[in-house]
C-alpha cells in the first residue's frame, strides 16, 4: 500500500514536473553514489572546489546544480557509462530551469520557493489548518484580508502581489494533472471573520462549491468534537507520483519552514491525518456545517 493510499486515495497518475522535485531527486542519487563509494562529504567538496556544507545543500536538494560539479561528482563516484551519466546531467539541466512563482521572487521568501515548488509537483496534497482557510481553497477577498492583517505597513502593491500569487497557486486545482486535495479545518479557522461578514459569506461559499469537485475532500472538525489529533498544530504533507521521493510534511514557521522526510517522523504525521479524517463529519457533514456557519453571519 501506498502513502497516498493509506490515507484513502489511489496514488494520482501524471509526470512529476516541477524544478524543486528534480533537484531534491538528483541530490538523493548523488548521496547514494558517495555513500556507496564511501566518501565523505568532506572529500567530494574537496573535488568540485566547495565546502562539506554545499555538499549537504546539494544532496537535499537545496542548491541549483551546475553541469561541471555533477560532472565531477559521477567521476569521483567511479559512475563512468555513458547513459547512466547523461541520464543524471539531464536531471540536472532540468532541475535549474525556473517555475513560474520566481515571477514572484520578489515577495516570496526563499524557504516559501521551495514549498511551491513542491506543491506544484505533487499529486497528493493532505492538509490541517486551524487558523486560516489553507491557501489553494481561500477566495481573493478573503485572501486578501488575511494578507493585509499579515503584513501591516505593506504598500497596497505589495499586498496585492502576494495575493495574486496565492490565485496563481490555485490554477494547481484545474490543471491536467491536479492533486488530489484533502483538507481538514479545524472550526476556529472558519470562526476568525477575516475581512467581515460579507467576505466570510463568500469563504463558506466557495468551500461548499469545491468541496463538490471529485479532486477535493474537505472537512472541518467542529468545536463540539472536543479534543482532537491535531493538537501539534497546522501541518501540510505531500506525496509525490515519483517512486523515488518520500512524502515530506511542511511546517511554516514565523521567518522559516521545517521539511520533515524522515519515514519515521513523517509516518507519524500521516497516522495524526487519518485519525482527522475519521474524528472530522465526512464531506456531506461537512456541508452542513458550512450552511450552519453562513447562517450565523
Amino acid at each position: 500500500m501506498t502513502a497516498g493510499e493509506s490515507w484513502g486515495y489511489p496514488q494520482a497518475v501524471g509526470s512529476g514536473g516541477g524544478s524543486v522535485v528534480r533537484r531534491i531527486l538528483l541530490g538523493s542519487q548523488l548521496r547514494r553514489l558517495r555513500e556507496a563509494h564511501g566518501i565523505t562529504r568532506e572529500a567530494a567538496g574537496y573535488s568540485i572546489r566547495a565546502s562539506e556544507s554545499k555538499i549537504s545543500r546539494m544532496e537535499l536538494g537545496r542548491v541549483s546544480f551546475k553541469a561541471r560539479d555533477v560532472e565531477d561528482l559521477l567521476t569521483l563516484y567511479g559512475v563512468t557509462d555513458d547513459a547512466e551519466r547523461g541520464s543524471l546531467l539531464s536531471l540536472a539541466r532540468e532541475a535549474n530551469v525556473a517555475g513560474w512563482w520566481h515571477s514572484y521572487s520578489d515577495v516570496l521568501p526563499g524557504w516559501f520557493q521551495t514549498y511551491v515548488g513542491l506543491e506544484a509537483a505533487a499529486s497528493l496534497i493532505g492538509v490541517y489548518e486551524v487558523q486560516f482557510v489553507h491557501g489553494l481553497l481561500q477566495t481573493e477577498a478573503y485572501a486578501h484580508a488575511v494578507v493585509a492583517h499579515g503584513m501591516k505597513g505593506a504598500s497596497p502593491a505589495e499586498i496585492d502581489r502576494r495575493v495574486a500569487l496565492r490565485m496563481e497557486r490555485q490554477k494547481l486545482l484545474v490543471s491536467e494533472r491536479a492533486p488530489r486535495l484533502h483538507v481538514v479545518l479545524d472550526e476556529a479557522a472558519l470562526r476568525r471573520p477575516y475581512g467581515g461578514s460579507e467576505v466570510m459569506r463568500g469563504q463558506l461559499d466557495h468551500l461548499v462549491e469545491v468541496s463538490e469537485r471529485p479532486d477535493v475532500r474537505l472537512q472541518v472538525v467542529p468545536f463540539s468534537q472536543g479534543g482532537h489529533a491535531g493538537e501539534s498544530g497546522s501541518f501540510t504533507m505531500l506525496s509525490f507520483p515519483e517512486s523515488d521521493l518520500s512524502d515530506i510534511v511542511y511546517l511554516e514557521q514565523l521567518t522559516s519552514a521545517l521539511y520533515v522526510d524522515k519515514p519515521e517522523e513523517v509516518g507519524q504525521y500521516r497516522r495524526v491525518m487519518r485519525q482527522l479524517q475519521e474524528e472530522a463529519p465526512d464531506p456531506a457533514g461537512t456541508r452542513d456545517l458550512l450552511h450552519g456557519l453562513r447562517q450565523l453571519l
